[in-house]
Parts: structure tokens; C-alpha cells; sequence
């Protein structure tokens, strides 16, 4: 038997978080570890618990859901913890820092329970969470912040190939799309994938677009 997606639920509506426990809870393949109502508390029960996922609510008290996915998620933290945003707002500022502060992915409150439970999973398996056309807007929207700063290195380990691949990415093509483009199979475009991210050293697409745009690899 594989071991459940253990999932710790930070939010601080009482009613919300009950309804997101309740969900989870009820699928074979998962467990709550834990709930609670703000950043902080988040960020000392995930310590404790090693959850494979935290839900983590943006807009909380203490500590906002930004700073609290930094903290437990952020480049320099030694052992990160997975973390899927839940927002009230669709590609807000926030949402967009929460992804820079080294969030896998979002999801809107008013998602189907179904497209909650896939994201759990998804981001447990290594996986972001972030749709091609959603990749669209909140690059089309942002990528004026992320423009590479000057001076910056150039030298980027990838082949041709591979940097035609990342350019797709960051384009928000999915895998299949990508795979069409370039006239291979699925399998392939996922095999150029990992070896993207293990070479840059990023965990997912979503810091592959950042990337890109930091290195003017896109415009």
C-alpha cells in the first residue's frame, strides 16, 4: 500500500478551512496532518508535521501566506516543503509573489473540490500547478518585474533543444502542445522537461518561466 499525501490546511476562515479538511480527509490517498488559521502557525506545524503539501491561504493574520510559503518553501530553505496557494483572487499581486516565494502552484477558492484534490496530488508529485493559459496572463501580466536585470550572466547550461523547449514553457505551451510543435512524442518533451529543471537546479515550471524571463530568454 502507498502511504496517503499527508496535507497541512492554513486558512483562516474557520468555515473554508473546515470545508477543505472535510474534502481532503474523505479521499483514500489522503490525510490531514493538520489545520490551522495563520502563517506562523503554519510555518512551526509544517516544522513539526513534515507534510507533503501545505494549502496555504494568502490574505492571514500574524503572518501573510506569502512570507509564511517563503519561509517554508523560499530558495535557501534547506528542506522545502511543497506548497499549493489557495486565493479569493485570480492572478492578483499576491498570488504572483507567492509563486516567486517558491509556491508550486495556485488554485481559486471557487475551484470543484475535484480540481482541488488534483492539485494536492499534482503538486505532491513534484509537479506545478499552474495552467498553460494561466502561465499566459501571469506572464503577459508581470513579465515587465522579471525583465533580466543588467549585468546579468548569460551563460546558460542547456542545449539548443533544450532552451528551444524552455522557451515554449515559458510561451505556456503544456507538454502536449509543446510536443506538437516540435514534431516529438510526449515522453520526450517530458524527458527535455526534468532535464531542464535539474540542470537550472528549479523544482518546476512555474520558477522555468521565471527563469526565462529573468535571463531575456523570452520577451
Amino acid at each position: 500500500m502507498t502511504a496517503p499525501i499527508r496535507v497541512l490546511v492554513c486558512d483562516d476562515q474557520m468555515l473554508i478551512r473546515t470545508g477543505l479538511v472535510t474534502i481532503i480527509g474523505a479521499q483514500p490517498d489522503l490525510e490531514v496532518a493538520g489545520e490551522c488559521g495563520d502563517g506562523q502557525a503554519a510555518v512551526d506545524l509544517a516544522g513539526r508535521l513534515r507534510p507533503d503539501v501545505v494549502v496555504m491561504d494568502v490574505r492571514m493574520p500574524v503572518l501573510d501566506g506569502i512570507e509564511a510559503t517563503r519561509l517554508l518553501a523560499g530558495a535557501r530553505v534547506p528542506h522545502p516543503v511543497k506548497v499549493l496557494v489557495v486565493t479569493t483572487f485570480n492572478l492578483d499581486e499576491y498570488v504572483y509573489e507567492a509563486l516567486r516565494a517558491g509556491a508550486s502552484g495556485f488554485l481559486l477558492k471557487d475551484a470543484p473540490p475535484a480540481q482541488l484534490l488534483h492539485g494536492i496530488r499534482t503538486v505532491a508529485a513534484g509537479a506545478a500547478l499552474l495552467d498553460p493559459e494561466v502561465t499566459r496572463q501571469l506572464v503577459g501580466r508581470y513579465a515587465a518585474r522579471i525583465r533580466p536585470p543588467e549585468g546579468i550572466s548569460h551563460d546558460i547550461p542547456l542545449t539548443p533543444r533544450e532552451l528551444e523547449v524552455l522557451r515554449l514553457i515559458s510561451a505556456g505551451l503544456s507538454n502536449s502542445e509543446i510536443a506538437a510543435t516540435l514534431l516529438i512524442s510526449q515522453e520526450t518533451v517530458k524527458t527535455f522537461v526534468s532535464r531542464i529543471l535539474a540542470k537550472l537546479q528549479l523544482r518546476d515550471r512555474v520558477q522555468a518561466v521565471v527563469y526565462a524571463y529573468r535571463r531575456g530568454l523570452v520577451t
